[in-house]
């Protein structure tokens, strides 16, 4: 059900009931005294346009949360799957939030170590990587792969067959640059496994290690592990790909017909890496990833805990790519193709975020002090539905209703 709470998440149980009547009855805005005048006419435009895609079969469920200055928006939506009989997706649904992973823990970790002084994000891959310093690599820095301007490939080749975190690190070396470091924006998963491995290699932990204890625990964030399965059963996870005959072998070929993904990692290349990479793997759940956008409007702290420095905070979230190129953070996206969806046509430029293929959205204005979260397992059963009109629907409605936003870009 829907909650309007302020942290530390005292709940009123008389005013969730009020509120819940004044969206029932399509009133403008929550009465003046709430936790604060978020737009209950566009709450309710957002619980439509979830619930539609969720009708359209596009999604089976998902869940949604919305934040601004301690007032908080939260809904949970539909089922686990689309079959008749499937449970509920609660707030404490379990969903693998994909290339959220980038930012939840890569980028932080690269960006942590560098305070300590472990890494140089200006300096070359190959001071820490020698392996690396061919096909054009020797130029690429950190700051060229935290911001996707490496000149690598998307993605690792999945053939000929490989499999475990070592064999991926090393197929990530032989890549060859398709252009010169700095000269072109292109999402890259290599860019991120590389510098997966560059955490471990600098902090002498593993990664799953490193985030839980550098991350996940002093953030309070309970619910989010690589590998779920070895935490929590298998029924609080949102299930994602089902195998089926005549799958794409290159993406899915390692699924027998009928084999269903819940609690083991959507993304076939981390899959192959035992579930754990710096590109993706990541569960986790919307009141923690709310907790990480908490963090980062906050300035790198959350509850007396510091997790990064403001300067870093500030590498994380502002621009930082090469001139000319995309505008993208040390890990957030700002204003490259794939943020113009999630930022809606009315959140500013200079607002951030990132999304993840298996349907979610961490997006954040500081201009507003509000961030919105949507997790969802839209991947479920086949991973061809598009949510991208969602998307660009929730970051809209998300603007509206905390009052942000810029005018519409010109069309």
């Amino acid at each position: 059900m829907s909650r309007f709470p302020t942290p530390p998440r005292r709940r009123t149980t008389l005013l969730t009931t009020f509120c819940l009547a004044l969206l029932a009855a399509g009133c403008a805005r929550l009465p003046a005294g709430s936790t604060a005048s978020l737009d209950a006419v566009r709450l309710a435009e957002i619980d439509r346009a979830i619930l539609d895609d969720i009708a359209a079969r596009r999604l089976p469920g998902a869940v949604f949360h919305l934040e601004r200055a301690g007032a908080v928006y939260e809904q949970a939506y539909g089922r686990l799957t689309h079959e008749e009989g499937a449970g509920a997706v609660g707030l404490d649904t379990v969903f693998d939030v994909a290339s959220l992973s980038k930012v939840l823990v890569t980028a932080p970790a690269v960006l942590m170590l560098a305070e300590e002084g472990k890494l140089d994000l200006e300096a070359p891959l190959a001071r820490y990587f020698p392996e690396c310093a061919n096909g054009g690599k020797d130029a690429i820095t950190l700051r060229h792969l935290l911001t996707h301007s490496s000149g690598l490939p998307a993605g690792l080749p999945a053939s000929p067959a490989w499999e475990g975190r070592q064999a991926a690190y090393q197929l990530a070396c032989t890549q060859a640059v398709t252009h010169a470091p700095g000269s072109l924006f292109r999402y890259s998963d290599i860019n991120y496994i590389l510098l997966g491995r560059l955490v471990e290699q600098a902090s002498g932990q593993p990664l799953e290690r490193f985030a839980q204890e550098r991350i996940f625990t002093p953030l309070g964030m309970r619910d989010s592990t690589y590998r779920p399965l070895e935490r929590m059963a298998a029924a609080r996870i949102a299930p994602t790909q089902r195998g089926r005959e005549g799958g794409d072998a290159a993406l899915h070929g390692d699924l027998a017909p009928g084999q269903l993904l819940a609690g083991v990692v959507h993304d076939p290349t981390v899959r192959r890496m035992g579930g754990v990479g710096g590109s993706a793997g990541v569960f986790s759940t919307v009141r923690d990833v709310a907790r990480f956008g908490r963090m980062l409007l906050a300035g790198g702290e959350l509850e007396g805990r510091r997790i990064l420095s403001r300067d870093s905070i500030g590498l994380l979230t502002r621009a930082q790519s090469p001139p000319g190129l995309a505008l993208r953070a040390m890990g957030m996206d700002i204003d490259s193709p794939y943020a113009q969806r999630p930022r809606g046509t009315l959140y500013p430029v200079g607002s951030y975020g990132h999304t993840g293929f298996t349907g979610c959205i961490l997006w954040v204005d500081p201009r507003s002090g509000s961030f919105y979260v949507f997790l969802s397992n839209r991947v479920y059963p086949d991973d061809k539905s598009n949510v991208l009109a969602l998307y660009t629907r929730l970051g809209t409605l998300s603007a509206q209703t905390v009052g942000s936003g810029a005018a519409p870009p010109p069309r």
